[in-house]
């Protein structure tokens, strides 16, 4: 059945009216319209080098052979090309009148590019009492079509590609937004790691678009001390990017106070982070301080995931959250506790992106999984460890990312002078 001109050039408007009308609807265009032939390559020819058409589909079925789908360029609607057995019912339908027409926005141009490169064709574009324009043609076999056009459906036509055009330009600026933001965003993440004689460490992001609210820091607070910074930010893509710059510019700007107010360096990251976004915005983020000569590690866990000691010799110590979240209320609080590393202990912070991976059963990697991957790749050096521990991950979790991974990983080695800490665990001060 010969579609409407007016509907065919205006299928895409229609669809998204439809979704407009009935959101809730599923999604229904015009597939193909099927067309008999003798010889599927022969036929190929004419439609892929004469016509412009493109191969969309080309497969073999056990109950009717060969099906080759092609589409015109832009791609509108799709002709399914069959060769039936002689002697069929089908094959009694090639060379036929198809009921199909083609529109085309300068009839004239397409009739001579297509005639010259051997179509053929009944007659030359001819005016109808309807006030279209109309030139049949002939395939291969004797299949006739209709090239069609109109001064209202050209208006159409020229309107979709406008349309089309500034969609793709829209997109393609876009795209470089987002890049010029991701590029942005890497430099916001440590670009060098302080040296230290007692800590190896290392920290990577995968983000799960272009940008995303997860952030990690390592701060050198003098004197042999570092801080080791993660959190995760309420939110994701744009909007969780410039939060996560937000409270990275507050953790820089304040970062002085680390070392020797450890409390009020927190406290005023959070009124910052309280009184430069919304009610609703906040992070969860972990803040440890490492004393490189006393193997000391003095934290608070403000809402974050519990960081994971794995000690040298397999037991399992987990940092629990000390406080609330920072950015949700203006006044904030928490104890700073101590933590004593030895040479071997392995000290992990994560985000949720982590231990929330979910397979194909919708099991999550979890924190388990995480404690396991720890041990069996204990020996590696933390950049080895994270990369095998990420491997771990992917191979669990098959399909595409849905939440930022982060990680964090600090292995606490042997140094030149002897020491034997007299104490474990974690503790107030």
């Amino acid at each position: 059945m010969k579609p409407e001109p007016q509907a065919t050039s205006s299928a895409r408007i229609f669809a998204e009216q439809a979704e407009r009308e009935c959101p809730e609807c599923p999604y229904l265009r015009i597939f193909k319209s099927t067309v008999y032939v003798r010889n599927h390559d022969k036929s190929l020819k004419f439609y892929v080098d004469q016509l412009g058409f493109s191969i969309v589909a080309d497969a073999h079925f056990d109950f009717d052979g060969r099906w080759v789908a092609v589409a015109p360029p832009d791609g509108s609607a799709v002709l399914a090309l069959m060769a039936p057995r002689p002697g069929t019912e089908n094959y009694k339908l090639i060379g036929r009148n198809t009921q199909i027409g083609f529109i085309s926005e300068d009839i004239d141009t397409t009739y001579e590019l297509w005639r010259n490169r051997g179509v053929r064709f009944h007659h030359p574009p001819q005016q109808t009492i309807f006030g279209a324009t109309v030139a049949g043609f002939y395939d291969i076999d004797g299949n006739s079509f209709e090239l069609l056009a109109s001064s209202q459906i050209s208006r159409e036509i020229e309107r979709q590609r406008n349309n089309a055009i500034e969609k793709i330009e829209a997109e393609r600026r876009a795209a470089q937004e987002f890049e010029i933001a991701r590029q942005v965003q890497a430099r916001l993440f440590p670009q060098t790691l302080p040296p230290l004689e007692t800590l190896d460490y290392a920290g990577v992001c995968i983000q799960a678009r272009h940008v995303g609210g997860d952030y990690y820091d390592f701060l050198s607070l003098g004197h042999g001390r570092l801080g080791l910074v993660i959190g995760d930010i309420a939110g994701k893509g744009i909007a969780g990017a410039l939060l996560m710059a937000n409270l990275q510019a507050n953790l820089r700007s304040q970062f002085t106070l680390a070392r020797d107010e450890p409390h009020t360096f927190l406290q005023s990251v959070n009124r910052l982070f309280y009184q430069n976004t919304t009610d609703s915005a906040y992070a969860t983020v972990f803040f440890a301080d490492y004393d490189d000569t006393a193997r000391l590690l003095r934290y608070a866990n403000c809402g974050h995931l519990c960081a994971i000691i794995l000690r040298h010799n397999g037991d399992v110590e987990r940092l629990h959250s000390t406080a609330t979240v920072l950015g949700l209320f203006e006044e904030w609080h928490s104890p700073i506790v101590e933590c004593q590393l030895a040479p071997g202990d392995i000290f992990t912070l994560y985000t949720d992106g982590v231990t929330e991976s979910f397979n194909d059963s919708e099991e999550e990697f979890g924190e388990d999984r995480l404690i396991a991957a720890l041990g069996r790749h204990s020996k590696l050096a933390p950049q080895a460890l994270l990369s095998a521990i990420i491997d771990e991950i992917k191979t669990f979790s098959t399909h595409e990312q849905h939440d930022d991974i982060t990680l964090i990983v600090a292995k606490c080695t042997s140094s030149k002078l002897s020491f034997a800490p007299n104490t474990t665990g974690a503790r107030p001060i």
